[in-house]
């Protein structure tokens, strides 16, 4: 093989790596999508309960807050006044969405209908 050739292949394997080297760091750095969950204002069998009662989310993840059935309902959560939704949804789907920015722990009830058992928790990983 001729030094040309050489240097030819060389210059020709150097533009491939870096070329992949591009491309596995544009992809590095691509945020990865928020999801949205749902969480149902009282049970398809009509129990007083969030469904599910306990979700797991990342930080930047939304939960999708929608009255299902026996309305009224609402989410009053713990400590924190500007995640809760304290006005009462009375009519099927009405729904509203909270994006949770911070991990933690978050507990959080129905007013009308603690006393019930109507609670719920969010864990933000």
């Amino acid at each position: 093989m001729t030094s040309a050739a050489r240097l030819l292949r060389s210059v020709a394997a150097s533009a491939l790596l870096g070329a992949l080297l591009v491309l596995v760091s544009v992809s590095a750095v691509q945020p990865a999508e928020a999801a949205t969950v749902e969480v149902k204002l009282g049970t398809d069998a009509g129990m007083l309960a969030f469904e599910p009662s306990v979700v797991t989310i990342s930080k930047g993840d939304t939960v999708h807050f929608v009255n299902n059935k026996l309305a009224p309902h609402n989410a009053v959560f713990d400590g924190h006044e500007e995640l809760s939704h304290s006005a009462l949804a009375f009519a099927p789907g009405e729904s509203w969405d909270q994006t949770f920015e911070q991990a933690g722990n978050f507990d959080y009830w129905c007013e009308p209908h603690r006393g019930a058992g109507m609670v719920g928790k969010v864990i933000v990983e």
